[in-house]
């Protein structure tokens, strides 16, 4: 059986069984094509011994549990810095204080200077970033985030010293 052929055959099935993981169809419609882009990225490894519906149920499930997991590290990192968030893009927009994030920046040591740089003005996902240095997104993400805290505390600093 080729690719196309299980995808026509356990489309249904895998999103009925995601659709039972999450309320919302729209959800379980993005995790379900996803799993399939998993399950198409993986398929030569598939020898055939285990029922296909059963592996791409194991493939919704995982990437059921991955998008959730991930979904919560979001809420709970914009719960706990919105405000910080608005501000340093205040501080972006004006062109003196970029300068000296830029300054600031060019001196931080590695790898949060080049984290910081890629997500925002590469504008790369922490997936892109992570796999660009042999690291999980995970890793990426909290590098980031520390690289912004070192920056909003320079810019505290400095921000102190004018007043």
């Amino acid at each position: 059986m080729n690719f196309g052929e299980i995808y026509k055959a356990y489309f249904q099935d895998v999103y009925l069984y995601t659709k039972s993981l999450v309320s919302d169809k729209d959800i379980a419609e993005e995790i379900t094509q996803e799993t399939f882009f998993k399950a198409l990225k993986s398929f030569h490894q598939f020898d055939g011994k285990k029922d296909v519906r059963a592996w791409l149920f194991t493939i919704a499930k995982n990437t059921y549990f991955t998008q959730y997991k991930k979904q919560q590290r979001e809420i709970n990192m914009v719960e706990n810095s919105p405000q910080k968030d608005v501000q340093l893009v205040d501080y972006l927009m004006n062109e003196e204080r970029a300068l000296m994030i830029h300054r600031f920046l060019h001196a931080m040591e590695e790898p949060y200077k080049e984290v910081f740089s890629l997500r925002t003005f590469g504008e790369l996902s922490f997936e892109t970033i992570g796999h660009l240095f042999g690291k999980s997104d995970g890793w990426a993400r909290v590098t980031y985030y520390r690289a912004k805290k070192k920056i909003m505390a320079y810019m505290e600093a400095k921000q102190d010293e004018g007043n």
